[in-house]
């Protein structure tokens, strides 16, 4: 059986290299054309004289996934749905902006998490990535849109990332090292996996930290987030206080808007009250509807309303503007190929 060179991480390829009696520095030749160079097969590997890199095609290949389809929004976002090798599917999406050209990629194949302001919610949880499919993407990416240069990474796509830590560890390592991506233009989204979290600063490049919020008691967070009856706020706020952060690093927390749910006066001042002591930086969603959610999204008025007592409170508060809403790119929108049951 053909070893995938992408499935294994540095330490297995330098090992897959000895035993092929290579010498050393081959191993650094094959991660420097995967992942940088971004080539697709064995037998584009030019620095490799053509009988090696016929001998190698056959106990090895390069892994890649496949775009199905590309949407573009009005307003510059694009969607792209990729195929994995056994069929499955998940949908990454491409934000540009002035100064900067950010891929939402996704850890999973849909959720079980089950937020109800969520589309991928409704597919379900199907399988956990593996690193090296959750790095494909930006890999895959990177090669449709060439010579653009992708050069912000957010985790906020399909899936928890802390319900597959490991494999989202190790995508992180080959992100930074590999791909030569800061970490300080990644970050990882949760939902408040507080166990997961508590590890994540020992095995994991230190990237900026987002959780999804959306709810300041317990009873609403525990209907709009299932995640809050195993870790509620409590317990997410502590775990949150004790996380490491660098110097001049902030906490994002995103709080998604749902008209009449948690879009009120005492919400806001509730917000406040829950993150005192956390340097946090608070983004403000407008719910983004899609068919079956049961929810609408507030108006512009109340979102500034909410902002600006955040602001008033000595929170710095951000209105997201939602990006390709008209493609179903948007926060909350992503389903892969998979019908809504509704």
């Amino acid at each position: 059986m053909p070893v995938n060179l992408k499935a294994l991480d540095e330490a297995q390829l330098k090992e897959f290299v000895l035993g092929e009696g290579l010498e050393p520095y081959r191993a650094l030749q094959l991660l420097g054309w995967i992942y940088e160079k971004g080539v697709q097969r064995i037998e584009d590997i030019t620095v490799f004289s053509k009988p090696l890199r016929e001998e190698l095609s056959k106990r090895a290949y390069i892994s890649c996934l496949e775009p199905l389809k590309r949407l573009k929004s009005k307003d510059g976002t694009e969607k792209f749905l990729l195929r994995l090798e056994d069929g499955e599917t998940v949908e990454t999406v491409l934000i540009p902006e002035e100064q900067r050209l950010t891929l939402c990629i996704s850890s999973q194949v849909g959720c079980a998490m089950g937020c109800r302001f969520c589309a991928t919610a409704k597919v379900g949880f199907r399988r956990n990535l593996l690193a090296h499919e959750i790095v494909d993407q930006i890999i895959t990416v990177q090669r449709l849109i060439a010579p653009r240069r992708i050069t912000n990474i957010v985790l906020m796509g399909m899936g928890e990332p802390l319900k597959n830590t490991e494999n989202v560890a190790e995508a992180l390592r080959r992100i930074t090292t590999l791909l030569r991506i800061s970490k300080r233009r990644i970050t990882l989204s949760t939902s408040g996996v507080v166990d997961e979290l508590r590890r994540l600063p020992d095995i994991a490049p230190r990237v900026n930290l987002a959780v999804s919020l959306n709810a300041t008691t317990n009873s609403l967070r525990d209907r709009l987030m299932p995640v809050n009856r195993a870790y509620p706020l409590e317990k997410l706020l502590d775990a949150l206080r004790a996380y490491p952060l660098e110097p001049r690093r902030r906490i994002t927390f995103e709080y998604i808007l749902i008209k009449g749910v948690n879009d009120s006066r005492d919400d806001a001042l509730r917000l406040c009250d829950l993150l005192r002591g956390i340097r946090a930086k608070i983004n403000l969603i407008p719910f983004n509807p899609f068919e079956g959610s049961g929810f609408e999204r507030p108006d512009e008025r109340t979102v500034e309303g909410f902002q600006n007592l955040l602001i008033k409170r000595g929170y710095t508060a951000v209105i997201r503007k939602s990006r390709g809403d008209d493609i179903s790119a948007a926060c909350g929108q992503l389903k892969g190929q998979y019908e809504l049951q509704v």
